[in-house]
This record gives C-alpha cells, structure tokens and sequence, in this order.
C-alpha cells in the first residue's frame, strides 16, 4: 500500500510563470532533437532505399532498431533524470539535456553518409551492424534530451494554460525545424537540378545524392548546436524543482494545506488515467510520425512526383502546422483540450479520406490535402502533451518517467509498425502497387485516428484524475 512521506510538509502552490524572452529560450531547446528527428523519420527509409540502395526489409529493420533503442532508453532517461541531482550548476534537467545534445551531434553524421570501410561488395547487413552504433548512441541521446526538456515544462509553468502555451511554443519551434530542414533540402535539389541537365538525376533520386544529404545532415546539425547554446544560456532551472522538494517552508496558518502525496514510478501504474493518457499520447505519436516517415515514398512512388517535392510537400505540411499552432492557446482555453484534439481527429480524417478517393491527385490538388494533415497533426501533438503536462500537474519529481512511459510506448509501436509495412511491401511490380503506399498513408492517419477517437473517450468519459491524491 502506498504511504506518503514519514513527516510531510505543508505545502502551498506556487505560481510560476516565464516571460515571453524566458519562453522563447525554452522552446529552443529542443531544436537539434527536432531537426534531426524531422530528417530521421521524412528522408530515412527514402535515403537507404533509394540512395543507398538497401532492401526495404533493411530498410525497416534500421529504422526499427532506432526507435526501439530509443524506446529503451527513454524510460531509462526519465528515470535517472528524475534520480540524479546532475551539475550543480546546470540542474538536473540541463545536464542529461547536455549530455543528449552532444551524442545528437556526434554520431547523426554518420547515420547520413555511406559505410566508409565498404566496399560495393560488402553485403547489406554487414554494413548494418557498422550503423547500429551510431543509431544507438544517437537515439540514447535523443531521448535523453527530449525527455529532460519536455520535464522542465511543469517545473518552469505551474497554471495548466501556461503549459499549454509552453507547449505550444515548444511545437511551433518544432515546425520551425522542420520547415529549416525542408527548406535547406528544396534548396539542395534546387542548385543540384541547376547544375545538372539529366532527367534521371534532377527527377528521381539515386547514388548522385549522397553528397546532398551528408550535407542537409551537417547543416541542420550546426544550425541545431546554436540554438541549443540559446537554450542553455537563456534557461534557468528552478532551484524548488531540483533541490527544495525537500526543503521545509514555513508558511502562515493561512497558507497552509493539506501535504500532496510524493508519487514514484510504481504510483503512477496504478492510475488509470495514465494508461489513458499512455493510449491517446501513442496513437498520436503513430498518426505523426508514420505519416512523415511515408510521405516521401507515398510522393514519389505512389503519386510519380518529380524528387523536389519530398522537400516542398513536407514544407507545406509544416507551414499549416506553425499556423495552426498560433491559434493552439485561445481554443483550447476557449473549447478545452479534449474537444480541441477532436477537431485535429477530424482534420487528419479529412485528409485520409481525400487521399484514398483522389486517384488522380498530382501536384495541384496534394496541396489541399496534406494543408489538412499539417494542421491536424499539430492540433493532435500540442493537445496530447498538454494532457501529459495536466496529468503531471505538481507531481514534477517524477515527471521524467511519465513522460519517458509514454515515449517508450510510441517509440516501439512506431518501430513495430515501420517493420510491418516494410515486410508486406509487394516486391515484384503489379498495376496495383503503386497504390501501395497511399494504402499506407491512409491506414497510417485514418485507421489510427480511429483507434485515438476511441481512446479521448475513455477521457471524455473518465477525465483526468489522479486516484493517490
């Protein structure tokens, strides 16, 4: 049975707040995570497969090998983030952000460049045991960032607003990155396609773009590395968030209220509502991240588009996402969290409904579709972490597993679903196939929806409350 402290102190809530200089330090912070996450899931599988050559079964199986490393140690990072006290100076939540920050920059490179000790003989899965160190450091990295920087939101934010709005700026900044990453890439092809008067070079991708991804991946990475000095110099962790939890504090017999239990890890998996939350968080997580790491296939071997859009679709989808971003605050305030990720639902639904009808959609009219998939998935993302950030409330000691939890959750279920798709790809050509990957793209956004839908109603139905209170 669970017991509180021996001796609990009386504790009274504080307000915390930032200012809008404060807000935009945080929200960077999570900029090289988000750029190199944005390359990660659009460009992985189109670079092994149609770069460098891989099968698609290996192709999937490095992609899955990532998110399952990342899946492992985001938990892990949670854990030991919420545990260790880190420098003294930096905080516990900066330092583990340090740490991730530089095996993020160290190892990404390599991900994007060929095998430097293969040879055109060396078999494929040789040269997938040379970049499974890599992936791995680079995905423990990740998750150590990422995980640190979504805990210091209750930590900085106590009103739920102010962690929506924290939120909110986090994710537009992740738009951001992903509008610089595509934006960079369109302007590669761009100065490639003028420079070169083959049809086979400027129009489909092939060994010739090697030099262009090594150079987005060490572009966005330097990019990355400022805006993390940005983070650090223009951030300043809590001193109560890391070290006075412990603290007594005197208060007046009219501030005084009754102590709020400690939760630890073995707490919260006894609430229902964080299953709850776990469920909505990993299907959202599917909706997002499936549908970037498709687009680009879906683009050029479902719809036969030239290979400059894989950057100009994905920099549209991210355009509508900052844009509906804006609007986040005041409706969620106005409608609440729960009705607003309703709406992102029906957006994303919209979009998978338009791609499995349009059959001859082409470069016109795939504009106003994923216009409709950017602005859902943001809706969706920004509300999800929003119920996360009220899940947590003033329980921040252990913020870090809960959100690690829940990202365990979708890094495996992302990785499990790419190796699927992966394996069911048909391998000899049949008219049907081309549609494979619409047929991937719709399942990816309208079928997981689906399942969302019905998890926010376990949520409509069952709100958020915690039962150790």
């Amino acid at each position: 049975n669970y017991t509180g402290p021996p001796h609990p102190q009386p504790s009274v809530h504080i307000d915390r707040s930032l200012s809008v200089c404060r807000r935009l330090c945080f929200a960077v912070g999570h900029f090289v995570n988000d750029l190199s996450a944005s390359m990660w899931f659009t460009y992985l599988l189109v670079y092994l497969h149609s770069v460098l050559g891989f099968q698609s079964t290996y192709a999937g199986v490095m992609l899955l090998m990532g998110q399952i490393a990342d899946g492992v140690c985001t938990p892990l990072m949670g854990y030991e983030s919420d545990r260790t006290a880190g420098v003294r100076w930096l905080g516990k939540r900066k330092t583990w952000h340090l740490l991730g920050t530089i095996c993020v920059l160290v190892s990404f490179p390599f991900i994007f460049n060929p095998c430097l000790p293969c040879t055109s003989n060396t078999p494929q899965w040789a040269q997938i045991i040379y970049f499974s160190p890599f992936i791995i450091i680079f995905q423990f990295g990740w998750a150590a960032a990422q995980i640190s920087h979504l805990s210091l939101i209750p930590e900085l934010v106590s009103s739920e607003s102010a962690k929506v709005e924290l939120t909110a700026y986090r994710y537009a900044f992740s738009v951001v990155a992903n509008v610089t990453v595509y934006a960079v890439a369109w302007l590669l092809f761009h100065f490639q396609g003028q420079h070169s008067v083959d049809p086979s070079i400027t129009d489909n991708l092939g060994p010739v773009d090697v030099p262009l991804f090594r150079m987005l991946a060490l572009i966005i990475l330097g990019i990355g590395a400022l805006f993390c000095l940005v983070f650090h110099v223009g951030t300043k962790e809590h001193a109560s968030a890391s070290e006075n939890e412990n603290r007594p504090i005197a208060l007046s017999p009219s501030q005084q209220t009754l102590p709020h239990p400690v939760f630890h890890w073995k707490q919260w998996l006894k609430e229902p509502c964080f299953y709850q939350v776990t469920s909505v968080y990993m299907c959202t997580r599917l909706i997002v991240n499936l549908s970037q790491t498709y687009i680009s296939v879906y683009l050029t071997n479902s719809l036969m588009l030239p290979k400059n859009f894989i950057a100009i679709i994905p920099l549209v989808i991210s355009v509508s996402s900052f844009v509906c971003s804006l609007v986040m605050k005041p409706v969620s305030k106005c409608i609440g969290i729960n009705i607003t990720y309703l709406v992102g639902l029906l957006l994303v639904l919209s979009f998978a409904i338009w791609a499995y009808l349009d059959k001859n959609m082409g470069g016109q009219r795939i504009y106003g579709a994923v216009v409709l998939l950017g602005a859902g998935s943001a809706t969706i993302l920004v509300m999800s972490l929003s119920m996360t950030a009220k899940l947590i409330g003033e329980q921040t000691q252990s913020g870090a597993f809960v959100y690690g939890s829940m990202s365990l959750t979708d890094k495996v279920s992302n990785g499990v679903g790419v190796i699927i798709i992966q394996s069911i790809q048909p391998y000899s050509y049949c008219p049907d196939c081309v549609w494979f990957y619409r047929d991937v793209m719709v399942m990816v956004t309208g079928g997981v929806a689906v399942a969302a839908a019905l998890c926010l109603l376990t949520l409509l139905i069952w709100p958020i409350r915690r039962q150790l209170n």
